[in-house]
Formats: C-alpha cells, sequence, structure tokens
C-alpha cells in the first residue's frame, strides 16, 4: 500500500477494528517503551512514571479513602485503573483516526509527551534520558496506528467494494496480530533486561550476611504469644508485614554500592558511609512494632519485627549534630530514599535514649527489597511517615520551618508520636457464635510507652479487665485475652488501652490524617443459644 491509495468511508465494522487498532498501537507503544526502559531504568517506564505523577498529585483525603478501601493492595489498584483509562483513550484514538489519521497520529505522541514529563519529574530523576522510554514508545506506537488506520480503509478501484473492504481487513487484522506477537516478544526481552539490571542488587543480598549483634534482643519471653486462636502472631513474618509507600516499582539497590550521606546544619563536614562502615560499627537487635499512620482504629496495618541494624543517634552525635535539647541548630532530620522520597524526624527523639535504628536485618534475614534492603530507618513511637525511610540513601539536618517532607505538603502533621490504640482480632466482627465461654483477643500498642492495662466492655456494661500477655518491652505491641460468658443474642464489644504513662486510649474517634486515628474499637457479634 502506499499513502496515495484512496480511502473509503468507515462502516460500522470498521469502527470496531479502528477501536482494536488503536489498542494495538497503545500495547506497542507501552511495549517498546518497556524495552528502552529496560536500558535506562526501569522507573522511568510511561506507566511508572504516570502512575507516580498521579500519586503525587492526588489529594490526601483520596490517598487515605486508597489506603482504607484497598489497603496494600493499592498499588496494583492504581495501575490497574491507570491501565484501564490508557485503553480506553486509545481506542478512543483509534476512531479519531478513522476519519483524520495525523490527528489520531498526534494523540499518541502527546501521550508519549505526558509520560515523558511525568518521568522527567520524578524525585528520584537525575537525567533527561528517563525521556526517552516515553518518547520512543509513543513514536512507535503513533507510526503503528498510522500503517494500521490506512491498510483498513485503503480501497482499491479494481476491485469490488465488498472484496476490497475485506482484503482490508485481513491486512488489518494480519499486521495487528503480527505486531502484538512481535511486541510482546519485545515487553518479555524489556522485563528481561530490567531483571538483569537488578541482577547485581539481588545477588548483593543473596551474598550478604548478617552480623551477630554485640547487644542481642532477648528471646521473645514466655507468655508473650498467647496460644488463642484467631489473635496474630507476636512476630509478624515478613511476608505478612504491611507495606505502604509511593514506590509503584520496588527499588532494587545493590548492597555493594549503597551509600549514606549525612550533612546539614550541626554536622562537621559532610560524611558519606557504605554498608561495609555500618557493619564495623556496634550492631544491635531489638524487637519493635511498626504502624503506619493511615490505619484505621481496628485496622491491620501494624506489625512487630525483630530488627537488626546500628544506633542513628550515635552516627549523628559523632558527626558533630546535637539535639535542640543540647543547643543543636537543627531540629529534623529529612531521610530521603532511593526512589526520592523524604521522610522528617525530629532530632530530639532519635537522640533521646530510644532504639532508633539504621535497620539492614528483620526476622533473622536481610531486608527484603518491599522493606527497603539495604538499610531503612526506624524509630520507636514514630508512625512510620515520620521516621521509617526505606531505602535510605540521604541524611540532612535542617529545620522544620525550613523545609517540608513529602506527607507534610499532602496536609499530614509534620510531628505525629504513636496514639494509644488496641484492637480486636477474635471473634471477628459479625461472626455468628455459640453461647458460653468466649475468648475476646487481640493486641494494643502504645510505641516507647508500653502497655499497662487493656480492658473490654459488652455493650453497655461495666469495664472489665482483660489478662495480658506477658511484656517484651515497650516499643512493641502487647496482646491480651478476655473470657466472656457469651449469652444469646446480638452484643457489641469494645475495646480500650493504658498505655505506659497512664493515659487511657481516648474515645473520641477521629480519621487517621493528620496525625493517626482515635477511638475505641467496637465490633458486632451474634451470640445463638446452643440446644
Amino acid at each position: 500500500m502506499t499513502l496515495s491509495e484512496p480511502t473509503r468511508e468507515p462502516t460500522r465494522t470498521d469502527r470496531l477494528l479502528g477501536a482494536l487498532g488503536g489498542l494495538v498501537a497503545g500495547y506497542v507503544s507501552l511495549a517498546v517503551a518497556e524495552v528502552v526502559a529496560a536500558w535506562v531504568r526501569p522507573e522511568a517506564g510511561p506507566v511508572t512514571a504516570v502512575g507516580g505523577a498521579v500519586i503525587d498529585l492526588t489529594p490526601a483525603p483520596v490517598k487515605e479513602w486508597a489506603i482504607r478501601t484497598f489497603g496494600t493492595s493499592d498499588k496494583a489498584v492504581l495501575l490497574t485503573g491507570i491501565l484501564t483509562i490508557l485503553a480506553l483513550l486509545a481506542a478512543a484514538i483509534g476512531l479519531l483516526a478513522l476519519r483524520n489519521r495525523p490527528a489520531g497520529v498526534a494523540g499518541v505522541l502527546s501521550f508519549g509527551v505526558v509520560g515523558a514529563l511525568a518521568a522527567a519529574g520524578r524525585p528520584d530523576s537525575d537525567s533527561a534520558a528517563d525521556m526517552l522510554p516515553s518518547l520512543i514508545g509513543a513514536v512507535a506506537g503513533a507510526a503503528l496506528l498510522y500503517v494500521l488506520i490506512g491498510r483498513l480503509l485503503a480501497q482499491r478501484p479494481s476491485a469490488a467494494p465488498e472484496r476490497a473492504a475485506r482484503a482490508s481487513r485481513r491486512r488489518f487484522l494480519l499486521t495487528a496480530a503480527a505486531t502484538v506477537v512481535a511486541a510482546t516478544g519485545a515487553a518479555a526481552l524489556g522485563r528481561a533486561l530490567g531483571g538483569a539490571r537488578h541482577e547485581d542488587a539481588v545477588a548483593s543480598r543473596t551474598a550478604f550476611r548478617l552480623p551477630r549483634p554485640a547487644s542481642a534482643a532477648p528471646a521473645v519471653p514466655r507468655g508473650a504469644q498467647l496460644d488463642v486462636p484467631g489473635i496474630g502472631p507476636f512476630i509478624t513474618p515478613n511476608k505478612d508485614f504491611y507495606r505502604i509507600d509511593t514506590a509503584l516499582v520496588v527499588p532494587k539497590v545493590d548492597a555493594d554500592g549503597w551509600r549514606l550521606r549525612i550533612a546539614g546544619l550541626g554536622v562537621d563536614g559532610d560524611r558519606t558511609l557504605t554498608l561495609q562502615d555500618l557493619l564495623r560499627r556496634t550492631v544491635i537487635e531489638r524487637d519493635i512494632t511498626l504502624a503506619c499512620v493511615s490505619n484505621e482504629v481496628g485496622g491491620p496495618l501494624v506489625g512487630n519485627a525483630r530488627w537488626l541494624g546500628v544506633r542513628l543517634a550515635d552516627l549523628l552525635r559523632e558527626a558533630g549534630v546535637r539535639p535542640p535539647s543540647g543547643g543543636g541548630p537543627a531540629d529534623q532530620i529529612v531521610a530521603r530514599s532511593a526512589d526520592g522520597m523524604t521522610i522528617g524526624t525530629p532530632v530530639e527523639d532519635v537522640m533521646d535514649g530510644r532504639d532508633a535504628l539504621l535497620a539492614f536485618g528483620m526476622n533473622g534475614e536481610p531486608l527484603p527489597f518491599e522493606h527497603g534492603f539495604p538499610v531503612r530507618m526506624l524509630v520507636p513511637g514514630l508512625y512510620g511517615y515520620v521516621s521509617a525511610c526505606k531505602w535510605i540513601v540521604d541524611i540532612e539536618l535542617t529545620t522544620f520551618d525550613a523545609y517540608d517532607a513529602y506527607w507534610v505538603r499532602g496536609g499530614w502533621a509534620a510531628e505525629a508520636p504513636v496514639k494509644t490504640q488496641s484492637r480486636i482480632d477474635t471473634p471477628r466482627s459479625l461472626a455468628r457464635l455459640d453461647e458460653g465461654t468466649v475468648m475476646i483477643a487481640g493486641v494494643a500498642w502504645a510505641q516507647h510507652r508500653g502497655i499497662a492495662r487493656v480492658q473490654v466492655r459488652v455493650d453497655d456494661g461495666p469495664w472489665r479487665d482483660a489478662r495480658l500477655a506477658t511484656e517484651d518491652s515497650r516499643d512493641t505491641w502487647r496482646q491480651w485475652v478476655y473470657p466472656w460468658q457469651a449469652t444469646p443474642g446480638r452484643h457489641d464489644l469494645t475495646v480500650r488501652a493504658t498505655d505506659g504513662a497512664g493515659d487511657t486510649q481516648t474515645e473520641r474517634r477521629t480519621d487517621p490524617m493528620p496525625d493517626g486515628a482515635s477511638g475505641w474499637h467496637t465490633i458486632a457479634v451474634t451470640v445463638e443459644a446452643v440446644e
């Protein structure tokens, strides 16, 4: 076919095929972009770049709704939504191209420009090369769309109209099918190349051997884990530990090339540390519970693990840093991750004696990539968004007046100590139970203050003390159980906790934003009489 061949008016079948042509062109654009991104860097791919931009631009209440609704599946839902929207737009561009091929081509190219700008604007982008995947992918998709629509509508004067139309559609479908096969192969190649780029990081984690701690965590005391069916484990397995962050592609950082820079106010000259530098220091092991500020009352976004690392306060003191109470000029640590995330943490809390860590081990193994390998930061007693920087590469000493970290710019509080919380794990809400003894059990937490008391109330009755599991430390959650003599009918079960400072959990219900949810966890159950 030549571009000078006459075309015919599109039919209903042509419109369906035109939409298909748009979808094929969009698929090819993404496949080619994935191959190019494998050479540039996987995070520069258009879906990842646009998805990251969408997360950054989404209002905080909408993000909160997404986490509340989808939990740790929020990223999969976002990516599915982006791909669905792209598919609909690609089909619409295919229909547009039936009427005006240049306009359709321009539509594909415009999405390439959007992807390129999104990639170049990501916090972790440091090169204009990040624009190439989207741009090259868009050019490939635009060229394909132009060819497909041309073949679909080409009209040969010597042929009967209906036979010519069938021939055009056949050539269109053959070209589309061959291109989809080739694009699928290209996408597989891109994934393979992207995986190869991360091979060094994977190999470095495989080869990493955790050092023996100079200060080991005591064995979890007997009685810390209650023998109650339905209650969560005292130590949360790595595979079950909650993950809430904005990284659509999990950073895979090579431990051998990892560097941590410490700079800013009160620092006696910038310092750069390697992982080996950390391993030569005093290594400590601690059980610490982490909680996400987005956790609803009774929610699952909290977990307890055994962490291995070095004290962050020691590093800061050696760099000349003093807390504000000691006359230091900085009151905020801004931690930056490999993906550009910024986390702001009070200097005073890091240096007040608690076990604030730069951790490289989690539950007896190197940090999983999803949880920050090779090194992450965590500070007991603070919500993760102000303390738990994963994939950390930079620490800057500054002030809260001078800089707002990522989540603070979205409307969250600059400082956020963990609120005293308790949760009923068993029975489940809306459960149907038999009358008789029912074990009501769950967990309570108030990191760095500890849990001193847990009470349970049935309906509007009096508060009754639950039996507390043995305390591991004041930085971990604590299990509890209350034996209830259940009577037939519908009942409301409520729990509240009192922390080690003597403060009882407030009844007042608040949303997680701006500094964590509060309120008592209440569930409804139905008890049935036993014949």
